[in-house]
């Protein structure tokens, strides 16, 4: 006769009417991050405490600290984990930069800031953490700012700098003011979702297949005009 098989076990923080399993050891680690991934980017830093983790991802308390240490130092391995998007782009900048025809550099810049991103907002994981992302620097909370300094300040010096090299004329500081804005219109885009009512249901939030090559093509324009000639 065989043994009736245990019903499964559901996290404490499943909703309701969930089969939701408790993770089993090996997963608990990732079950962790993710869950933190996502409290972060819904409450923000410090919405969230270490014991609403431990609740959701239905592990014991004391195992969050042991697996990451501090809150802040779980939130900064968020990041460390999702960094090879950053990487990406740095390299396909390389790329750009070594074989771009002279009238095709900037539109290559601008492909290679924003394609890799809307690669990752392409997956529910990924939408979670470029809304962490984007409401860390909104809320500028002092926690964000040594991650911030360590992985994507490199990144914005070295599109920075791609981007004065591509636009004759342009001091740093404008190439600085063209970063800051193509990144306000990047991450609105990734995190949007009022699209849809607003275009009458014409497009869907986070559409990058259809949205991608407009908002490159806004971005490239946008930064040749603005660079065009002095703004008085």
């Amino acid at each position: 006769m065989k043994k009736a098989t245990p019903a499964p076990t559901k996290t404490r923080g499943a909703k309701s009417g969930e089969a939701a399993l408790a993770p089993t050891a090996p997963n608990r680690k990732e079950a962790i991050l993710r869950t933190a991934e996502r409290l972060f980017a819904q409450h923000g830093f410090h919405g969230v405490s270490i014991r609403n983790i431990a609740e959701e991802a239905g592990v014991p308390l004391a195992l969050v600290g042991y697996y990451y240490g501090p809150k802040v130092d779980l939130y900064h391995e968020i990041y460390r984990q999702r960094a090879g998007f950053v990487q990406e782009r740095l390299d396909l900048l390389a790329q750009v930069q070594r074989q771009a025809a002279p009238d095709q550099l900037l539109e290559d810049i601008v492909k290679a800031f924003v394609l890799p991103v809307l690669k990752v907002a392409a997956t529910p994981d990924g939408r979670t953490f470029l809304r962490l992302m984007s409401r860390g620097m909104n809320d500028q909370v002092a926690e964000d700012e040594p991650v911030i300094r360590e992985l994507f300040d490199p990144l914005a010096h070295a599109f920075i700098q791609a981007l004065q090299d591509a636009l004759p004329g342009a001091s740093r500081g404008d190439a600085a003011w063209c970063y800051q804005f193509a990144l306000g219109a990047l991450l609105h885009h990734v995190i949007d979702e009022r699209v849809e009512r607003l275009s009458q249901g014409e497009n869907r939030p986070g559409d990058g297949e259809a949205a991608g090559p407009l908002l490159v093509r806004f971005i490239t324009e946008g930064m040749r005009r603005a660079c065009a000639a002095p703004i008085h």
